[in-house]
């Protein structure tokens, strides 16, 4: 069977209700506040274009027999809100009756119409209307049967979308959606056309940057829009599901709990070190996918997460840092005049290296107080990224807070606990206007490609700057504690 996905094909797209519904949401969106609601001034004009919406929809709904329920169930809600002056919107109904697990078919697509906002994207819960594909090849599908099972999990891509998706969002969440109470929830859309996109962007601007030579296979990767969308699906689905299994397994994102952002930080490496770890195994089963899967997990977290967003509380980005700094000091990875190089045949053995550091503090971690997770959380990311120098959590027990309760803790955590190094400083600027050219990207971006090592060609070096950096070790850090 085929290890490829298939890249989204249009259909519904065509229709020509599908622009009038964009139209209508579009002009819309101004007419709304930031919970969603409209003005009695505006009513007039909304309850307009609520018709036009709903009659898109009643138009289109025939081309998703699939989604009969949900879209006879988004109209009421519509008509329901209009009629009753436009306050918050509560689209709960049409939320529960919305179940694309229940119908995980390649290539099926949906059309999806709510107020929500969109993570990563827009903060405020303004009507949104997009068209997904399913992507669920055999392989995949297959897998997750037999090996990794994650009802709850649905890979998608953009057929097309509003201006809410023009943005860095990739995830379609229920999570998101406005409703009046919060249901079970039941799935989770990962546009994996996107993800692998933007990675394919971001790390052909870095290897040139860095003058990385990649290795053949890592070339290929990155130059192929599907073998990456094949990457990321997997990688998704094996992360997805690490997150309520392992040692003491729990989702800080869930449990809606305030911590340290460090214990985010961990808690998403550690299902990004999981997901390699198993890549390496099906790798040795003959998966082809697999060493893609390595390949994608170490770029996006070395190249892309330290270097994409603010650097308040950045979880994500500290995760790359710590796998970067591991690396560096393994002798993994080496960054001397001006070029980035790396041992390939000793990387996987290094990143597994890291994972049983991590899986050692969660399976310790049972035996801790949440206060003593915390702090042996923070020792383990102290003890490879160098902590702010005016931390107070550096200085050790004595500085912190310790006879009252754990929000003096949190409060005690700098915004940017852990600085980007001079190397990740120096790269972020290189790449500040590639990050930004990836918001709204799609599987039809086609980004230049680095040459591979051993290639007629070869990476144009680019200087960070005009001096060598090197990642400092923490001993070399002066602190206490």
């Amino acid at each position: 069977m085929s290890n490829m996905t298939r890249l989204a094909v249009r259909t519904a797209v065509d229709h020509p209700l599908w622009p009038v519904l964009k139209d209508s949401v579009a002009r819309l969106r101004p007419l709304q506040a930031k919970d969603g609601s409209v003005e009695p001034a505006e009513h007039a004009s909304a309850r307009s274009l609520v018709v036009d919406i709903t009659t898109a929809i009643d138009g289109l709904a025939p081309l998703f027999p699939h989604d009969e329920a949900y879209l006879g169930a988004v109209v009421a809600d519509f008509r329901r809100w209009s009629d009753g002056g436009f306050g918050r919107p509560d689209f709960l109904d049409s939320l529960v009756a919305f179940r694309p697990e229940q119908a995980r078919r390649d290539g099926l697509e949906h059309l999806v119409v709510f107020p929500m906002s969109t993570q990563n994207g827009n903060p405020n819960r303004n009507v949104e209307a997009v068209l997904v594909r399913v992507v669920w090849p055999e392989w995949l599908a297959a897998l997750e049967a037999e090996r990794y099972d994650n009802a709850m999990f649905v890979p998608v891509a953009f057929v097309d979308f509003t201006d809410g998706y023009d943005t860095d969002s990739a995830v379609l969440f229920p999570e998101t959606v406005a409703v009046r109470e919060v249901p079970r929830f039941t799935w989770g859309g990962i546009f994996c056309d996107r993800e692998a996109a933007r990675f394919r962007r971001v790390v052909t601007a870095a290897a040139t940057a860095l003058d990385l030579e990649l290795s053949p296979e890592a070339a290929e990767l990155v130059a192929d829009q599907q073998l990456a969308q094949d990457a990321f699906v997997l990688w998704d689905l094996i992360h997805d599901r690490t997150h309520g299994r392992g040692h003491m397994p729990f989702d800080p994102f869930m449990i809606k709990q305030r911590m340290p952002y460090w214990m985010y930080a961990l808690e998403e490496l550690r299902c990004d070190l999981t997901a390699f770890r198993e890549a390496v195994a099906l790798a040795a089963e003959g998966v082809p996918t697999a060493r893609l899967v390595q390949y994608a997990i170490v770029f996006d977290r070395l190249f892309r997460f330290p270097v994409t967003g603010g650097r308040e509380r950045n979880y994500d980005g500290l995760g790359g840092q710590l796998l970067f700094a591991h690396l560096h000091r393994d002798g993994v990875l080496e960054w001397s005049d001006n070029r980035l190089t790396v041992d390939w045949d000793r990387i996987a053995d290094s990143v597994l290296g890291l994972y049983d550091e991590v899986d050692r503090l969660y399976r310790e971690g049972v035996d801790r107080s949440k206060v003593g997770h915390w702090l042996a959380a923070y020792e383990l990311v102290s003890g490879h990224v160098p902590p702010n120098p005016g931390s107070t959590w550096a200085r050790g027990l004595a500085a912190l807070p310790m006879d009252g309760p754990p929000k003096g803790l949190v409060d005690a955590v700098l915004p940017d606990e852990f600085p980007l190094s001079m190397f990740y400083e120096a790269l972020r600027r290189r790449l500040r206007d590639v990050i930004a050219s990836t918001r709204g990207i799609t599987a039809d971006a086609v980004p230049s490609t680095p040459a591979a090592s051993g290639s007629d060609g070869g990476a144009v070096a680019v200087p960070l700057e005009t001096v060598d950096v090197d990642v400092v070790d923490v001993e070399e850090v002066e602190r206490t504690g």
